[in-house]
């Protein structure tokens, strides 16, 4: 198969005028509230390059929001889908099922964090597993209080938008939301306000107090928590925070749910970011890198709280689709045979040095933060704490000018957050962060 040069190339203005024209038409058949973060329309992508319609070559820092993190077409993958396709392309497990569904699912018992039997159910869409992953809470629990927390991003179903913390875009105008939801206090370490020393103890004081006061913790099913928060601005808890809160829902018969749609498969440095602190949670939600860009979600989890629901109580029409099942096992042959996450180690090393010079040179930059390769500086008016979400906007804008694919993020909108993929080479890297570092020195 034919394999993109690893070189950026600037042909025409970003976006190009064939974007232009994609652009125009989207507009007239696409709903409006279907937005599109830069209107450069690709046409292949593969390593750390997305190339468009233009025949433009950008440098991606995206991934497709942490999905493609073995690449764009990757070999092992696009064999799997072709075969695939050539024997059968859906039957629906729930009528006629398949053997890919099942050894996805062995992959996944095996490679998540926990020991003991372990079940697995696959979905579409990370908002999808998160969603099941709290009715499985329900039904073995016998409770309905679900508990999230402040900067969470789950999804955009009428459930995972109340577990949501952000209103816009993902909740304004779509209520009422689901009841039950309980939102606690983020150890956020950069914004606590006696310091980052004090996160972890008094973040956990705050929720188990508030829990035991606005809640009952008899009545609570489950805590739902991303192990680092993503749309909220990769904030990465303090040390210890987790882990505590995991313990005290051990002691209190409440079902501890790892949203890893966004941290999981390699991206952090670890398999799953759970580990890093040493935590076995009871359900583990996953999606976006598990398949190499095609859709695939899944709930993984102690065998006992999983077989609780009912026969015909999970599934779907798609749920575990024959093209997607044959992807992840592709996708996380790949992740193994390459050891992407020692890559993303590696990423996060060069990414953090490069980082760290630039905060000493900007003072906009307040906190530079992540694990692997999901890093993320953010953007503050100069000798304060107040959020810059305009000058992240600008920054972010001037990259794609030169070529470079960058994301914002945050609560207040002023982060800048980067996801290459995890094959993406080193030259390409700095390269992008050169692009980074001239687009702060204009903007900042």
């Amino acid at each position: 198969m034919p394999v993109i040069d690893q070189r950026r190339v600037l042909k025409t203005e970003i976006p190009g005028p064939r974007s232009c024209a994609l652009h125009d038409r989207k507009a007239a058949a696409v709903a409006a509230g279907v937005g599109s973060t830069l209107a450069v329309y690709v046409s292949e992508a593969g390593g750390g390059i997305l190339r468009d319609v233009d025949g433009n070559q950008l440098i991606d820092f995206g991934s497709g929001i942490a999905v493609t993190s073995i690449g764009n077409a990757a070999p092992r993958v696009v064999e799997a889908v072709r075969d695939q396709v050539a024997a059968f392309t859906h039957s629906c497990f729930l009528v006629n099922p398949y053997e890919s569904y099942v050894a996805v699912a062995e992959l996944l018992n095996e490679l998540t964090p926990g020991s003991g039997p372990k079940r697995t159910a696959l979905f579409n869409s990370g908002a999808e597993a998160v969603e099941n992953a709290v009715k499985i809470a329900r039904s073995a629990t016998g409770r309905q209080a679900v508990i999230a927390f402040e900067h969470a991003y789950h999804g955009r179903t009428n459930l995972t938008m109340a577990l949501t913390a952000k209103n816009l875009p993902y909740k304004e105008g779509f209520g009422p939301f689901a009841g039950e939801v309980y939102r606690m206090p983020m150890a956020y370490p950069y914004r606590w306000p006696t310091g980052p020393d004090n996160c972890a103890s008094e973040a956990f004081a705050q929720f188990t107090s508030q829990v035991h006061t606005q809640v009952g913790e008899t009545n609570c099913a489950a805590v739902v928590v991303e192990p680092i928060q993503g749309e909220g601005g990769f904030i990465v808890p303090a040390p210890g925070f987790l882990a505590n809160v995991a313990e005290w829902c051990r002691d209190h018969g409440i079902v501890f749910i790892a949203d890893e749609v966004q941290t999981g498969f390699c991206r952090t440095g670890d398999w799953f970011a759970s580990e890093h602190e040493g935590i076995q949670p009871d359900l583990i939600a996953t999606a976006k890198g598990i398949a190499g860009g095609l859709p695939l979600a899944a709930v993984t989890g102690r065998a006992d709280l999983m077989d609780s629901v009912h026969a015909g109580g999970l599934g779907g029409t798609f749920g575990g689709n024959p093209l997607s099942c044959v992807a992840a096992i592709a996708s996380i042959e790949t992740m193994r045979e390459q050891d992407l996450a020692g890559r993303a180690r590696s990423i996060e090393a060069v990414m953090r040095r490069r980082l760290e010079a630039m905060a000493a040179t900007f003072d906009t930059i307040g906190d530079i933060r992540g694990r692997g390769a999901m890093m993320a500086i953010e953007l503050v008016e100069a000798g304060t704490h107040n959020p810059a979400a305009e000058r992240a906007t600008r920054v972010s804008a001037a990259c794609h000018q030169q070529g470079l694919m960058t994301l914002t993020a945050g609560t207040y909108g002023n982060v800048l957050r980067f996801l290459p993929p995890l094959v993406i080479g080193d030259d390409l890297l700095n390269e992008g962060l050169d692009i980074l570092a001239a687009a702060l020195a204009v903007q900042s």
